[in-house]
């Protein structure tokens, strides 16, 4: 971080990272690890993978499945070019050494934004964060120090060789098995253990959660082609029994998870957000709801951290912060629940969405492409979501799990601080996919909506902006796909009138979501031309290339709106608010205030949900005066651009 530590002002705003310059709350900064990869990684031949597993997991007595499945939970058996995870992670194994990750960081300036949303409030001040101390970091982000010396195999190796990264995760099991008792063994079972050591889990439920993953992946068994080319099988083993008790060997502590609400097949500890009072009408760092049937949750906000996790913990502690529902760990999946859910987290910077969303933050960095998400944490923030959409009646699908980046901006001024978070190198795909409700063909060719549905490894659209303005940033799958004004991939990209009042073109910056549409989004289809598709974009023809042979979208079924006859154009909103009738006396009336873009005659948009105008009252830290405003108007949510919106019913027509 540019400069030296200062005490952070109360009330201090999340990370932005935006394309240009423009970026980081600073608070949640921690420097991105290892943007690219390293200049002496290894680029295995063809089928190399598979027989580097096999040699490791002869040369330490480990059997081949376990050794599988753990580099399996770990990164999907990926080697992302030798570049270091969120957590300073490295190769398959995803052994851990933060500190050359840290020391390898780029720094980034920063801007801020008030993710409560609310005018009600005053609006929240920029500060700045000192750079975590590497020294004293935890054994759980030091692996492959000690893989180095229980292997022999040099540090360098370790990073930037997939072969040599194996065999010191296959040496690290080894060496937890003998400390635990046990002796080589061929059956997978007597490994069970070692496997919940290797995890770096400091307590017991997340040691055990992690293991049970690992032994679920080897009596599934997989087989998957990994971003380097390599084909890599894992024969499944259904009769395989594992012994739970062998962790109790660790000796690890018992989390708090007393007060938590999480399913029983995640690890989840309770790290409780603070509610304190500070006067003068100043509080934090959520809301007391107790919500209401009207203000049920209906979003499930997906967010990255951009913080390590200890960072992460103590800044949702602190309470002049802000603060989310959960925090999920990258380097295991633990979860720590921070609010009830009957409480308001202020995380997504719009009131609107906050009071009806849960928010899950989720270790990691979004402008650095191989600072990649774990299988770990992508498996308990699944089941996670799963729990609460079964609690709370949540539809499974890109209308209600929403990206932070697909939340709207509550007015026009509010557009442009809007967070951009997880981010195009989120796999949108595979999370759907272990949610039970993976993105498939839901009708006929020709159909009037699509589903964008890229293959997240081959789809590499070049970015911009991870490092430094306008350089390339390292290429990488990604779920999302770009629009053009015409079906060129030289014609522009569309505007984003929002982000650029000036009308200037939208760019290829990571962080710039003025042209870009991502996986399981539905837009309303605007023509097709060859391997082109149109759909219709923030009030305008976009095109992205749809090519037969790889195809980014799929046709699907849906209803979709259009402004009622003889509109020329209606307005559309980022929060779907009461008329100014509906407000009761004693709370303020909130401004209906229409966004910059227009949705045009001709034009139509997939519809969501439809909702009456509703607005949660409560700024205030006695919740005595906390009201719910409900009124008559009625709105649909839309995909509008990469962001949903919200148009009245009374000014559109419904096309079945």
């Amino acid at each position: 971080m540019q400069g030296s530590a200062t005490a952070r002002p109360r009330n201090a705003p999340r990370r932005l990272l935006r394309a240009g310059g423009a970026v980081a709350s600073a608070a949640l900064l921690l420097p991105l690890v290892s943007a690219s990869p390293s200049a002496t990684a290894e680029r295995p031949s063809s089928g190399a993978l598979q027989r580097d597993f096999a040699a490791a997991a002869a040369q330490y007595g480990v059997p081949q499945s376990v050794l599988l499945g753990v580099s399996y939970l770990q990164s999907r058996w990926d080697g992302h070019g030798g570049a270091a995870s969120v957590t300073g992670g490295y190769g398959p194994m995803h052994l851990t050494d933060a500190r050359t990750a840290l020391a390898e960081a780029p720094h980034h300036s920063h801007t801020g934004e008030d993710p409560r949303g609310d005018e009600s409030r005053p609006p929240r001040t920029v500060t700045e964060a000192a750079l975590p101390d590497p020294s004293g970091l935890p054994p759980r982000l030091r692996t492959l120090e000690r893989a180095a010396e229980v292997s022999g195999i040099s540090a360098e190796r370790l990073r930037d060789s997939p072969a040599a990264n194996v065999r010191g995760g296959a040496a690290l099991l080894a060496e937890a098995q003998k400390e635990l008792g046990g002796k080589p063994s061929g059956d997978p079972a007597d490994w069970y253990g070692a496997v919940a050591r290797f995890s770096g889990a400091d307590d017991t439920a997340t040691a055990t959660t992690y293991a049970n993953d690992v032994f679920d992946v080897i009596r599934s068994g997989l087989r998957r082609t990994t971003d380097s080319g390599q084909r890599v099988v894992l024969a499944g083993a259904p009769a395989l029994v594992a012994d739970p008790a062998q962790v109790a060997r660790l000796g690890l502590r018992t989390a708090d998870a007393r007060r938590t609400e999480c399913p029983r097949t995640v690890a989840c500890e309770w790290v409780p957000a603070p509610y304190e009072e500070f006067g003068e009408g100043d509080y934090g760092n959520h809301d007391l709801a107790d919500r209401p049937a009207s203000q049920s949750v209906k979003y499930i906000i997906v967010h990255d951290t951009e913080a390590s996790w200890d960072t992460t913990l103590k800044l949702v502690q602190d309470p002049t912060y802000v603060s989310w529902q959960y925090s999920l760990r990258s380097s295991d999946g633990h979860i720590a629940q921070h609010v009830p859910l009957k409480d308001v987290a202020w995380h997504a910077g719009n009131w609107y969405v906050n009071a009806k969303s849960v928010g899950l933050e989720h270790e990691g960095f979004l402008v650095s492409p191989d600072a990649w998400y774990t299988e770990a944490m992508y498996r308990t923030s699944a089941r996670l979501v799963k729990y609460l959409a079964r609690r709370y009646d949540i539809p499974l699908d890109r209308q209600h799990v929403l990206g932070h980046d697909n939340v709207p901006g509550t007015t026009t001024a509010n557009i442009r601080g809007m967070h951009t978070d997880p981010g195009p190198y989120w796999d949108w795909s595979h999370y759907f996919e272990l949610l039970g409700k993976p993105f498939t063909r839901t009708a006929g060719p020709g159909s009037g909506v699509v589903t964008i549905r890229p293959d997240y490894a081959e789809n590499q659209p070049v970015y911009t902006g991870c490092v430094k303005a306008g350089q390339a940033c390292v290429p990488h799958g990604s779920g999302a796909v770009r629009l053009h004004t015409a079906p060129a991939e030289d014609a522009p990209l569309v505007k984003d009138i929002g982000l650029r009042p000036g009308g200037e073109d939208s760019t290829t910056g990571v962080n710039d979501t003025g042209a870009r549409a991502s996986t399981g989004q539905q837009y309303a289809v605007a023509g097709r031309e060859g391997d082109w598709t149109a759909i219709w974009y923030l009030g305008q023809k976009a095109w992205f290339h749809n090519p037969r042979k790889q195809p980014t979208a799929v046709s699907a079924r849906g209803r979709v709106l259009t402004p009622k006859a003889g509109v020329a154009e209606i307005p559309v909103y980022g929060r779907a608010y009461p008329e100014a009738s509906a407000y009761p006396a004693g709370v303020p009336v909130q401004a209906i205030s229409p966004l910059p873009y227009k949705l045009l005659a001709g034009q139509t948009y997939v519809v969501g949900d439809r909702t009456p105008g509703e607005y949660l009252y409560a700024p205030t830290f006695d919740t005595a005066v906390h009201r719910v405003v409900r009124g008559k108007e009625l709105y649909y949510e839309i995909q509008f651009g990469h962001r949903v919106a919200f148009a009245k019913a009374s000014d559109v027509r419904v096309l079945h």
